[in-house]
């Protein structure tokens, strides 16, 4: 039988990732200090890796897919097919920046004032390449972790860190002068996976319900009846996707009313639709959105 080898990453996105694959319709398990979940498809097989290195397993054929920032793809300089964005993260939801920073009690404010300064960062390479395209000379030193503490400490006169919510940076006391990048998580494939009929299928097909599962993220679906002579009104009120789906009820001059809207609106619109008649109204999970 064929399997697709795919990697799942390790770290502060792997509850995340696994979470999304059960809600697109995979089951993973992870197993006691075991870098190779089990997973409810005969068609997959999983590795756990560190996001850094996800893309360099991918180019060189080891993975045929994996899950990792493009903040790293771009780091490795990797050749490999991005498949899908898939924007989702432990905090916000949104995609994530990558900012040069500096101590509070600093004198720079512009990333011109950091020539022929020391900076320290996990992201060396693309940082370096940021500061060449403005012919700047710094000097950049890998971090193996607590950037922040590198600044604090006078062991860098700046750090090139990730954030989300820059809650951390300021809890340093460290100023945010200039955002470098933003990033977020993809679906990548190997070139030679990707021309294979059968890899290129599941790859796609993998996408789309994980893309579907992000959709249908703080969406939920509204089902009610109301009469027929209160309808229209009520219609006019309803938010929807496309329209609202409306079917008559057997033998009765009722009608089934159903929409998809976001969440955030639930709390005001169904009182609301509560007083203009609706009745039986039903508010329901979705899983997936395609």
């Amino acid at each position: 039988m064929k399997q697709l080898k795919i990697g799942i990453p390790k770290g502060s996105l792997e509850k995340a990732t696994i979470e999304l694959f059960e809600k697109s319709g995979w089951r993973i398990k992870l197993m006691s200090r075991n870098y190779f979940p089990e997973i409810d498809d005969p068609e997959l097989s999983c590795s756990i890796c560190r996001p850094q290195e996800m893309s360099a397993y991918v180019e060189s054929g080891m993975l045929d897919a994996g899950i990792t920032g493009k903040d790293w793809t771009m780091e490795n300089g990797s050749d490999v097919e991005v498949i899908a964005d898939l924007v989702y993260s432990k905090v916000s939801r949104k995609p994530t920046r990558w900012v040069i920073a500096v101590p509070g009690d600093s004198g720079i404010t512009r990333v011109e004032e950091l020539d022929g300064k020391r900076i320290s960062t996990e992201l060396v390479n693309v940082t370096r390449r940021f500061f060449e395209e403005r012919n700047m000379q710094v000097d950049i030193i890998f971090s193996w972790g607590a950037t922040e503490a590198k600044a604090v400490s006078g062991l860098a006169d700046a750090i090139v860190e990730v954030t989300e919510t820059e809650t951390t940076i300021r809890a340093h006391g460290l100023r945010v002068i200039h955002e470098l990048m933003q990033s977020n998580t993809q679906l990548i494939a190997n070139k030679e996976a990707w021309q294979d009929p059968w890899r290129r299928e599941k790859i796609e097909n993998i996408a789309l319900l994980l893309q579907g599962a992000l959709r249908a993220d703080r969406i939920v679906g509204l089902k009610m009846n109301v009469s027929h002579d209160r309808l229209d009104a009520l219609i006019d009120v309803l938010p929807s996707v496309t329209a609202p789906t409306v079917a008559q009820l057997y033998k009765q001059d009722w009608f089934s009313v159903e929409t998809v809207i976001s969440e955030h609106q639930v709390r005001d619109l169904v009182p609301r639709l509560k007083k203009m008649g609706a009745e039986g109204i039903i508010e329901y999970a979705l899983n997936k959105v395609i």
